[in-house]
């Protein structure tokens, strides 16, 4: 899988560079970046939806509404389910590490290895990417997110010092691993009853959401959108 190996090696990049660079990137610099990964996430986000549709007006239309269904309605399953509550836990254990590490620098190497993996491991825009490019190797969302990970980890490296970069390894295996089961055990199946492109539709939706997280317009529940991962094959099938 290309996409697991692009956000390993965009961690690595970023370890090097944050342990080459003596000075924290510039505020320009960070808003610069901040805005090209927020256009990139629309723009591949669109285009994994321009090719999860078929293109006759009122089949598109009808896919698209099914796909918008999806992530509404995978949202509140999201919500019964608390996996926004879930990746919350996550992220705050990975936030208490890395306040220890930042009161008395440089923090323990262990502690720098979990805080970087679980948070890049819980990422939802990684599991988006996972899935579809073991589904259609549509492996650009996870691209986008190397970056987002390779910036990451210049903070951390100067933080935790070159054993953060460590977390590459769990990263690719987690990310890699997805994939391949997604591909082995569900792409026969969906294949077969022309199911890829409702959930390719409802990722591409669900990542022009994650969008409006990076460009900070406002705060998302993103992990609660990952079941119309699910729900967008269920009632396609469904509606068959």
């Amino acid at each position: 899988m290309i996409g697991p190996f692009l956000n390993a090696l965009g961690i690595l990049l970023g370890a090097l560079c944050g342990l080459a660079l003596r000075r924290p990137l510039a505020l320009r610099t960070q808003e610069f970046f901040k805005s090209a990964l927020g256009a990139c996430t629309v723009f591949y986000g669109l285009g994994l939806i321009y090719r999860s549709v078929e293109w006759t007006f009122a089949l598109a239309t009808k896919q698209i509404a099914l796909g918008l269904f999806a992530v509404v309605a995978g949202y509140w399953l999201g919500r019964l389910l608390h996996l926004q509550t879930l990746s919350n836990r996550i992220g705050h254990h990975a936030a208490l590490l890395l306040a220890a590490a930042q009161k008395q620098p440089p923090g323990p190497p262990a502690a720098g290895l979990v805080a970087a993996t679980l948070l890049f491991c819980a990422a939802p825009l990684g599991i988006l990417g996972a899935v579809v490019d073991g589904l259609d190797h549509y492996y650009y969302l996870l691209l986008v997110k190397a970056v987002m990970d390779g910036l990451a980890m210049m903070s951390f490296v100067k933080i935790f010092h070159w054993p953060a970069a460590l977390s590459a390894a769990p990263v690719y295996f987690f990310f890699n691993g997805l994939a391949l089961a997604v591909q082995v055990g569900a792409l026969p199946w969906l294949a077969g009853h022309k199911l890829i492109g409702p959930i390719g539709l409802a990722a591409g939706l669900v990542t022009c959401v994650v969008a409006l997280v990076v460009l900070q317009v406002r705060r998302v529940e993103l992990a609660n959108y990952l079941p119309a991962l699910v729900v967008a094959p269920a009632l396609a099938f469904w509606l068959e």
